[in-house]
């Protein structure tokens, strides 16, 4: 049979894809990669196991509120879970559990801080930290008996509102800064700077707002990560990068040691809060 030399450069190829192929299959699932320094090899990071918790401290031993402090009127233990809860018939206003045991009565400044977290119902909570309480609200009305400064927190808080609230549903991810005038800093899907003199502008955008959402769970436990380290603060939220803020004014409020705390906001709401983990970095 005679063959063409399109017929010979086809079959060639053939056995040319065939024996790299081979190889390829044959090689490890994560193998080192060359690299451009001449030989070197690189490597992919392993993915962080969330349940590793070596080198970090529980602040919540699952079953009593020691250490912390609120309206125990709002907030409870439910099935191993820090649990706040507002019915139609109370107020809904801001509520907030600090946390102040430890051998540096609960005052960390960076930190990597670990915790499942949900909201049911509706309304919204947050994670506070490097957070003040006792300090004047701003919302407040002038002589409003009903607020108990000491429960009330003032600093910076990865907010987690339910999932599907018409008003709240892009806010659960970004950085906000309560009870200061601040208020919306960094908004999911945004890494924001700020530096003194200035108003904070974007410095690039993570991803698509609507499209980070759905990463979310609703009626259900996620996962929240958030790292501090000088003015840099990171959210993520079961895996995925929400919010990144960059503050460069070392006088501000978010620059400042303080402790973590859990807010619940709006009715009616069910907040649950359990496997809170932090491992403290040097400074």
């Amino acid at each position: 049979m005679k063959l063409s030399i399109r017929d010979l450069v086809a079959a060639f190829t053939g056995v040319v894809l065939v024996v790299l192929a081979g190889r390829l299959n044959a090689l490890p699932a994560r193998e080192d990669q060359a690299g451009r320094g001449g030989g070197s090899t690189f490597r992919e990071p392993d993915p962080l196991d969330f349940s590793d918790h070596a080198g970090f401290e529980s602040i919540f031993d699952g079953s009593t509120l020691a250490g912390w402090d609120g309206d125990r009127g709002v907030w409870r233990v439910e099935g191993g879970a820090i649990v706040g809860e507002y019915t139609r018939e109370q107020s809904g206003r801001n509520s907030y559990l600090s946390f102040h045991g430890g051998a540096d009565r609960g005052v960390y400044k960076d930190f990597d801080l670990k915790l499942e977290i949900k909201v049911e119902n509706g309304g919204g909570s947050g994670i506070q930290y490097r957070s003040q309480v006792g300090l004047p609200w701003r919302r407040a009305a002038p002589d409003d008996p009903s607020i108990n400064l000491a429960w009330m927190m003032t600093g910076p808080q990865a907010d987690f509102w339910y999932p599907v609230s018409p008003r709240a549903h892009v806010y659960t991810g970004q950085f906000y800064s309560e009870n200061t005038p601040a208020g919306i800093i960094a908004w999911r899907g945004q890494m924001v700077q700020s530096v003194p003199g200035h108003a904070p502008r974007l410095v690039a955008t993570i991803g698509d707002r609507s499209a980070l959402g759905g990463y979310v769970r609703i009626n259900d436990w996620n996962q929240y990560l958030v790292v501090a380290r000088g003015g840099t603060f990171f959210h993520v939220i079961n895996g995925q990068l929400m919010a990144i803020f960059v503050d460069d004014d070392r006088t501000s409020a978010h620059n400042k040691a303080g402790v973590f705390g859990i807010e619940i906001e709006g009715k009616p709401c069910k907040v649950s809060v359990r496997d809170l983990w932090v491992k403290k970095v040097p400074s």
